[in-house]
């Protein structure tokens, strides 16, 4: 190399250096991992889902979650709301499809309910089902027994959806079978991660006595989403209630980090499960946390 071609080899270099370093922040983001999609659930509309689709998309989301009461009113036009969804430039992220019953006599009718689900997932464009479940005892803690039940129970769901091409994922939830970080590591040890995998609720980690930026760390070869919200101490029944991001006490930059150091690829969707204050409404709450995701934690939409 002659001193003319050496001087425009490290001029070149140098600019690329300084381009590097000027890189917005959204955009070290994208060289760090890139594929964390923002989605947002319809849950805080109420079940006016196709006033969450218009709000949504007018505020740029890309995904939205929508719940298993779509299922009867849209089953025999399917075609309507997928149409509705392409109008509006989303996809359908995650389908909540409800309880999971770990009693024998209900399996047959618990996995037919989830297997026609996913059907309508599939036609909705959509390829991720959640599965929650409401049978934590009133007067004690579940037994592991009860908390493997589970598991095997979603394994066998997830055996059906993923021959239609639908992910089943397991949503861990305060007042349910699997609401502290025990309690979650007993199912997920017991999920087979070729049938079912982890949604992880950060709010709901953290009220259960977890941290999720650990958790995200420890489950990385299980996890498969996750929502976002935030939960703090309130003068009401249970002693927290659910809020926007970075109103509570859930460490969400290091949820991030954490994501970022295992390059995870998927959905986080924004999970309010209601509106928190009532001078607020569905659309104000999405406001703040678009605010949040793009000017406190500088990732795009």
């Amino acid at each position: 190399m002659d001193i003319y071609q050496r001087r425009d080899f490290l001029k070149t270099l140098a600019l690329g250096a300084a381009s590097a370093v000027t890189l917005p922040a959204w955009a070290e983001h994208l060289n760090k991992k890139g594929e964390i999609k923002i989605g947002y659930s319809a849950i805080t509309w109420g079940g006016k889902d196709e006033q969450a689709i218009t709000d949504l998309a007018g505020l740029g989301f890309k995904g939205i979650q929508l719940r298993a009461n779509t299922f009867q009113p849209y089953r025999t036009k399917v075609s309507e709301l997928k149409d509705l969804l392409v109008k509006n430039n989303l996809t359908l992220c995650m389908f909540s499809s409800g309880n999971v019953e770990i009693d024998p006599a209900k399996l047959e009718s618990t996995i037919d309910t989830h297997v026609e689900h996913a059907s309508f997932v599939k036609a909705l464009g959509g390829n991720a089902l959640q599965l929650t479940n409401s049978l934590r005892p009133k007067d004690r803690a579940p037994s592991t027994e009860e908390l493997k039940k589970l598991a095997e129970v979603m394994n066998a769901i997830g055996k059906q959806t993923a021959d239609l091409g639908v992910q089943a994922v397991y949503h861990n939830h305060m007042n349910q079978l699997g609401e502290t970080p025990e309690e979650v590591d007993v199912i997920v040890q017991a999920m087979d991660p070729r049938y079912i995998k982890l949604l992880l609720d950060i709010a709901h980690y953290k009220q259960g006595g977890g941290e999720p930026q650990d958790a995200v760390i420890k489950y990385k070869n299980i996890i498969h989403s996750l929502h976002l919200k935030d939960t703090k101490p309130a003068d009401t029944k249970s002693g927290y209630k659910f809020v926007e991001l970075g109103q509570g006490r859930v460490d969400v930059p290091a949820v991030f980090k954490s994501l970022d150091k295992i390059k995870f690829k998927g959905w986080a969707v924004v999970e309010l499960d209601g509106v928190p204050d009532p001078e607020k409404s569905p659309l104000i709450c999405a406001e703040i946390n678009k605010k949040y995701i793009t000017e406190t934690l500088k990732y795009p939409l």
